[in-house]
């Protein structure tokens, strides 16, 4: 019989060398995922890897699946059996998870999905970066809903935010992504591991009695989770249905009811969900916003305009999904001009367009193909365009 091991014999606080993907493994571990169901697709590969590797040794279960469509149904059906699930992908496979995730949120079931994003549509080009996902991570899916989608900028945060995405899922019982781009996934780097006493784990609340219900709600209050097998009287369904998951299909107020709680959850829990970072003059004439590995780019941008006394202030949006709306308003306020480099054809510039209107002038910076980076100094040519130096 094989001993089971805990995740910190495994890995032991201190400082390691790490791409973001290995970090992933990490975190996960340490937040105690038990359950990883997946199909090899790359740049998100190692993930998948790491998982087989580990996870048997702490008592969990590993299962290449045979496509993304079973790989999604798995960890739901894992999730209803009471233990952390997750998967990884990456475009493609993203794309074939779209139904599956849509059933998650209706059905409140927390889970973490990792796509480690590269260069599409189709097969497009299987190990290059790109952040060409960003929009179908909010809107990929039928129906209103809402999700929270994080943007990791190195290895450090791929570890962080897996912590913090499992203890966001299970708390408000939803589905969370993490949309590292492929240059994030594959740079390998200094990782900090914390003492064990130091990782926060949030668990999921389970009803008091069999008869309590466990969905819906108002939006402020998350119903307790069942735990299939338990002795719990369950119901799940992806249809329209009551707090005690009776179908109510032709009930216009039902629907209206559930949907507005799966929406206002996120929505209501914005200052818990919602991270992001504002770095450089205190006094800015110019801004930047951007997001996963596109921000050290803009980063050393940023660094060298001031240096050469261009005030410029750089936004960075960490939680993608809800929107930071109200923080880049505020943002937006203090500068004549934002940047937004991408490594896409315009995508989340449109939120910034949206939250921002006609007020200031928004600039886009955008690449596609081959993986190449946007360098600091095509930021830095366009910051010196609009402040008029050569």
């Amino acid at each position: 019989m094989q001993t089971i091991i805990k995740p910190e014999e495994i890995f032991p606080p201190g400082k390691y060398l790490m791409t973001g993907n290995e970090a992933i493994v990490a975190g996960a571990l340490l937040a105690e995922c038990k359950f990883f169901a997946g199909y090899p697709i790359t740049p998100s590969s190692e993930i998948m890897n790491g998982m087989a590797r580990y996870l048997p040794l702490v008592g969990g279960t590993f299962i290449q699946m045979e496509d993304e469509l079973a790989s999604i149904m798995a960890i739901i059906g894992a999730s209803w059996a009471g233990v952390r699930a997750m998967t990884a992908t990456s475009g493609p496979g993203f794309s074939l998870m779209q139904e599956g995730i849509g059933y998650a949120i209706m059905t409140e079931t927390p889970i973490v999905l990792v796509n480690v994003m590269r260069a599409g549509p189709g097969t497009g080009q299987a190990t290059k970066a790109a952040q060409g996902d960003i929009m179908q991570a909010r809107w990929g899916r039928h129906g209103d809903q809402a999700i929270v989608a994080l943007a990791p900028s190195w290895a450090q945060e791929m570890l962080d935010f897996t912590l913090f995405a499992f203890n966001i899922s299970d708390t408000l019982r939803i589905p969370v992504f993490l949309l590292p781009d492929e240059t994030v996934g594959h740079a390998g780097e200094p990782v900090e591991i914390p003492p064990k006493d130091e990782i926060k784990i949030i668990r999921r609340r389970e009803p008091k009695t069999s008869d309590e219900p466990h969905f819906g709600g108002n939006g402020l209050d998350i119903a307790p989770m069942p735990t299939l097998g338990k002795g719990f009287n369950v119901l799940v369904t992806g249809s329209t249905h009551n707090q005690k998951g009776i179908r109510k299909t032709q009930d216009p107020q039902t629907h209206s009811e559930l949907v507005w709680h799966l929406v206002n959850k996120v929505k209501k829990h914005r200052k818990e969900i919602v991270k992001y970072s504002i770095e450089g003059s205190n006094n800015p004439q110019i801004g930047i916003l951007a997001y996963g590995s596109v921000y050290r780019s803009a980063r050393e941008a940023m660094e060298i305009a001031n240096n050469v006394g261009i005030e410029t202030a750089l936004f960075r949006p960490i939680t993608l999904w809800p929107s930071p709306a109200i923080e880049i308003r505020e943002f937006a306020k203090k500068v004549d001009a934002i940047i937004v480099p991408e490594l896409n054809t315009g995508e989340y510039i449109l939120e910034v367009e949206r939250t921002v209107k006609d007020e200031i002038s928004i600039v886009g910076i955008n690449k596609i193909g081959g993986g190449v980076p946007i360098y600091p100094e095509e930021i830095l040519n366009e910051i010196k365009k609009i402040a008029g130096v050569s």
